[in-house]
């Protein structure tokens, strides 16, 4: 089974910027001066996988936002 490969978009409080990270890593794969260059270098890393992901968290660390590209998880009606 093929599984899903996970980017976080989150800034890095102790050297000023955003930075993408590779679900498992812990070092970035990549940092940026801006949350928009994160996210679209994010969405360009997420797309090259069968089955990707990225969540954007805020400068406080919470949750905002997340995309999946290639086959959507199940969603069962609430």
């Amino acid at each position: 089974m093929v599984q899903r490969i996970v980017y976080d978009v989150v800034f890095d409080k102790s050297h000023g910027h955003w930075s993408v990270l590779k679900e498992g890593n812990k070092r970035a794969t990549a940092n940026f001066p801006l949350k928009p260059q994160a996210i679209e270098v994010a969405r360009q890393l997420a797309h090259k996988h069968k089955l990707g992901q990225i969540r954007i968290h805020g400068k406080d660390g919470k949750f905002q936002r997340e995309y999946t590209y290639g086959k959507d998880p199940v969603r069962y009606p609430s």
